[in-house]
């Protein structure tokens, strides 16, 4: 039996279930939805951990015409009497707002338009309605031709849905605030606010041709900016009890999938990278792109080592303001989080995209939404226990206090470049210390020496690739062994080997340091400049311990 396909990339429901992917069960959330919704339901969860797929799966389990087979032997299916009263009995609006991401407010409104037109088209079989009259259909023809009023467009379409089928429609909008994030970065957030308001005031509230509406979105948006034309939507985050299981692979899903493609070996590995978030009360979500993924960087090649994926989808900028922002005391936290710890912390579910720079109160609030941080329980002054979820997100934070600190000291670069010329350890030990000073702990980030290592390492890589004229060489194979970092300069012609190390505490910086020079003559790491004629080899072993560095030179 053929194994089924990975699901890169893939949201759209029918596809899974007809094209031969893969398919993590997730339908029992329609039970729960039905039994506890209201007019207006919002999710609120971080980036590529199944919103978009669970609203197309909704979309085909309401849509009158759809293929009830897509169902057969899914969770749901054992729900004979909801599936006889619902699956197939509503028309459905779907949009995804996702792509209204205009760099000026006159382009992402007519990317909006977009949006609403498209809608509109996917009803042209209205224009062979016995129910609805001349001016109905030209309305919505006007609609799907770009004409007429956009804020009212999800309302005159449930409006002509309604009257067409004599039954309530349902709205589902996927990616609801992707428009404001996209307005707050290039300065247009007032005017976005007004027209999305606009948007949803008109399809959401005060609708007789609404049944029911779902919302999608990374950040709760507060009532006051966006909702303020609304009463309150029912609103699911993170840190509520309900629908826990449902966005998101819970941690039987994991082990079923890897089962499923034999790479049960690789449990542990996964869980490690991609595990540990909690979704209220629900323990163990992993985030499903990561998984997904990963299963499919194994299965063509066993060997295969963790990558982070999630980085490569997601706005890690928020990452990058906090670090920029971080005082002392956040720095201790940081440490703290880095070291395996919780942090005590206020959350707010409520704020706006203008607010999140505001404070650095904010922004822990959004480390938490966007997926960033996630809470391992709350304590009894309301304040929530947060915690980085796994390894793949701490390599975020490593990557981006990494281009922090290579901001702060990029000035300073050139002063570190003339006291490697020179062979002046001593300076070089100046430059870089200046810089570890204003930094946090954190940075070296790991639970082993050499994950502590090798975050160094490729820090000191970082500020050596950026000398015009050396060509550098990391972890390359020299004399009996692999040297750390390899320089040749080409315009002095001489060359340096650096090995890096970890000293557990600070008293023996001096000794590691020269311990790192040992190394390199006891494992003639010279050797790989044989052939290369050049004038001078610098020599030295460099030390770490948190904010201290120390250098050694022969």
């Amino acid at each position: 039996m053929l194994k089924k396909k990975m699901p890169i990339g893939i949201d759209d429901f029918a596809d899974i279930m007809t094209q031969g992917f893969y398919y993590v069960d997730k339908t029992g959330m329609i039970k729960e939805l039905l039994e506890n919704w209201g007019k207006v339901n919002l999710f609120t969860r971080p980036r590529r951990f199944g919103k978009s797929m669970n609203m197309s799966m909704l979309k085909y389990f309401f849509e009158i015409g759809t293929n009830k087979s897509l169902f057969d032997g899914l969770e749901i299916s054992r729900e004979t009497a909801l599936c006889e009263e619902y699956m197939g009995q509503f028309p459905v609006i779907s949009v995804s707002l996702k792509q209204v991401s205009g760099v000026s407010f006159e382009e992402a409104k007519t990317q909006l338009w977009s949006v609403i037109t498209e809608a509109a088209e996917e009803l042209d079989h209205l224009q062979d309605s016995k129910v609805l009259n001349a001016r109905d259909k030209r309305k919505i023809f006007d609609l799907s031709e770009g004409n007429g009023n956009q804020q009212e467009g999800l309302r005159l379409m449930s409006r002509m849905l309604y009257k067409h089928y004599g039954k309530k429609t349902i709205i589902l909008i996927d990616e609801y605030d992707a428009p404001l994030q996209k307005a707050q970065e290039n300065g247009y957030y007032g005017d976005m606010v007004k027209l999305i308001r606009q948007l949803f005031g008109y399809a959401l509230k005060s609708n007789e041709a609404l049944y029911f509406s779902v919302l999608t979105g990374c950040m709760r948006v507060s009532k006051e900016s966006i909702f303020s034309d609304l009463n309150n939507p029912d609103t699911h985050t993170m840190l509520d009890p309900q629908f826990g299981e449902w966005f998101g692979f819970t941690d039987v899903e994991v082990q079923q999938m890897l089962r499923a493609y034999n790479l049960q070996d690789y449990y542990q590995i996964t869980k490690d990278w991609y595990d540990g978030y909690c979704m209220g009360k629900t323990q163990n979500i992993y985030c499903p792109w990561d998984v997904i993924k990963w299963c499919k960087a194994l299965e063509a090649d066993r060997d295969a080592v963790p990558e982070n994926y999630w980085a490569n989808v997601s706005e890690n900028n928020i990452v990058y303001q906090f670090v920029e922002m971080a005082d002392e005391t956040t720095r201790f936290d940081l440490e703290t989080l880095s070291e395996g710890h919780c942090v005590d912390k206020s959350i707010s579910m409520e704020l706006t995209y203008k607010d999140i720079g505001a404070s650095i109160d904010n922004l822990w609030s959004v480390l938490f939404t966007t997926g960033y941080l996630t809470q391992r329980g709350r304590n009894e002054d309301g304040t929530y226990k947060l915690a980085i979820p796994n390894k793949e997100v701490r390599s975020i934070f490593h990557q981006q206090i990494k281009k922090w600190i290579l901001t702060k000291i990029e000035v300073g670069l050139q002063v570190l470049y003339e006291a490697m010329d020179r062979g002046k350890a001593e300076e070089i030990q100046q430059q870089i210390n200046s810089c570890l000073k204003e930094s946090v702990s954190f940075m070296d980030g790991g639970n082993t020496v050499e994950q502590k290592e090798s975050f160094y390492h490729g820090l000191l890589l970082g500020l050596v690739k950026g000398r015009r004229g050396w060509v550098v060489k990391s972890n390359r194979e020299a004399g009996d062994g692999r040297a750390d970092i390899i320089l040749i300069d080409r315009i002095k012609n001489t060359g340096i080997i650096i090995e890096v190390k970890y000293a557990v505490e600070s008293s023996v910086l001096k000794d590691m340091a020269q311990e790192g020079l040992r190394q390199i003559e006891s494992r003639k790491y010279d050797e790989y400049f044989l052939g290369y004629d050049l004038g001078n080899i610098s020599k030295y072993g460099i030390a770490f311990y948190k904010r201290k560095c120390m250098f050694e030179k022969k």
